[in-house]
């Protein structure tokens, strides 16, 4: 695990990564996948069992980036695998209703009571966009408040100081959003309750929801102040405002409930990503009845998708969360404890380096910031040292622990993390502190 940079063989994903320059835009189909932030070109991934992927020249890394979430068990686990082969010999697709979807529903259901009707999606992007066009439809109005670093996809009027990626590469926004539709999202500092007062001070009558990742991971991780949901849930009541809960980071990660259950909020719309889908192509959003009935066929609200409820990711979206509902007194204490000694091990070992850093860490996800902190909204993570976190992204890849190519990215633990890969991790650091 102490493998010094010039040791490390990259040959061949360096290749694979030329010859993907020539197709994709900067040889990458998203643009986290890409190392510019950090510097370095990106091992391409060969294969990846448990804890661990290994790439096209034959290394091997710890993951704590797990597709960016949803492999809570980790990579190829047998029961979810299993049940993709099985729902394969049946066809890929149907582009018809199957029992597989129903029975997902009652699980998902069974974790959040909230949901009580839902509809299945393809990614958390659609799953965000939909809930946002059903508020406004149920509400008659245009404007959304949304929360600096907060990330909900790519559709249009999400892409307004939202985190991660754009936050990653600099841009403020993205170029071909209209300015009609910018104008309809209002971006407001998280944990600042006084500012969507405020908000809805000004736009009396006029602003159709609240959307917020109730734990930030799209500008690291960055957990609610005290009191903070409980204030939006009365301020949107207050106000006739849907509350929607984006849960596609946290959903089944931060509790069985995700953190709905962690922190008792009771939403009007919530939507999960492709952890329900055991890593394949995933979202839900649902709610209340009577918002989710005005739904197409039922009501005006139009939103469709061929691949939608497929059946592959019915399969394994059932493996994964009936595994985590039946084991979930196991799963999730060894989530906890696991994620708290790296996470925790890690920061020692930057205290001990002299590093200036802050840890936030909320169960199975956490983010180290390179700056004294702390770290309560997109502002004070903006001040983080990134070309620090450079260096040691770089150093830690180098000692075979890869970890989310952006300070703006929370790092994720699996339930195949162990003790073995904890040591090696914190080991790793400690050098790579020091490089």
């Amino acid at each position: 695990m102490s493998r010094l940079e010039s040791t490390v063989d990259r040959s061949r994903s360096k290749a694979l990564q030329e010859r993907a320059e020539r197709y994709f835009p900067g040889g990458v189909n998203s643009p986290v996948r890409a190392f510019r932030a950090v510097g370095g070109a990106p091992p391409f991934v060969a294969r990846a069992e448990g804890a661990w992927l290994t790439d096209a020249d034959g290394n091997r890394y710890i993951d704590y980036f797990g597709s960016w979430g949803p492999m809570i068990l980790g990579h190829a686990f047998a029961p979810v695998v299993e049940a993709i082969e099985r729902a394969a010999r049946n066809s890929a697709s149907f582009g018809a209703s199957t029992v597989a979807e129903a029975e997902l529903a009652e699980r998902v259901q069974a974790c959040y009571p909230a949901l009580e009707k839902m509809r299945f999606v393809s990614s958390g992007t659609e799953a965000t966009m939909s809930a946002i066009r059903l508020a406004r439809a149920a509400t008659n109005r245009k404007m959304i408040v949304k929360f600096e670093g907060c990330y909900h996809g790519h559709a249009d009027g999400l892409l307004v100081k939202a985190g991660s990626g754009v936050a990653t590469f600099g841009i403020p926004g993205s170029a071909g959003v209209p300015e009609e539709i910018a104008q309809l999202t209002l971006a407001l500092p998280y944990n600042d309750l006084e500012a969507v007062e405020a908000a809805f001070a000004v736009h009396r009558g006029a602003i159709a929801a609240v959307i917020l990742e109730p734990v930030v991971g799209n500008a690291g991780c960055i957990a609610p102040a005290e009191g903070y949901l409980e204030g939006l849930r009365a301020l949107t009541a207050r106000e006739g405002a849907l509350l929607i809960v984006d849960e596609v980071m946290t959903g089944f990660r931060v509790a069985l409930g995700g953190a709905c259950e962690r922190y008792k909020i009771e939403p009007d719309l919530v939507t999960l990503g492709k952890i329900v889908g055991g890593g394949l192509p995933v979202g839900v959003f649902g709610g209340k009845l009577r918002f989710m009935d005005l739904l197409a066929p039922l009501g005006p609200v139009y939103q469709a998708g061929t691949l939608s409820g497929n059946p592959l990711a019915m399969a394994a979206g059932l493996a994964t969360v009936s595994h985590l509902q039946e084991h979930a007194g196991t799963v999730y204490p060894h989530l906890e404890a696991t994620a708290k000694a790296m996470f925790e091990g890690v920061a020692a070992e930057a205290a001990k380096a002299g590093v200036a850093m802050t840890l936030n860490r909320v169960g199975s996800m956490g983010t180290w910031f390179f700056t004294p902190g702390p770290v309560r909204n997109y502002a004070e993570a903006a001040t983080s040292d990134t070309e620090r976190f450079g260096r040691f992204h770089r150093a830690m890849l180098d000692r075979g622990v890869w970890l989310p190519p952006s300070q703006f990215e929370a790092a994720f633990v699996s339930a195949a993390h162990g003790e073995a890969e904890v040591r090696a991790t914190i080991e790793a650091a400690r050098e790579a502190l020091r490089a």
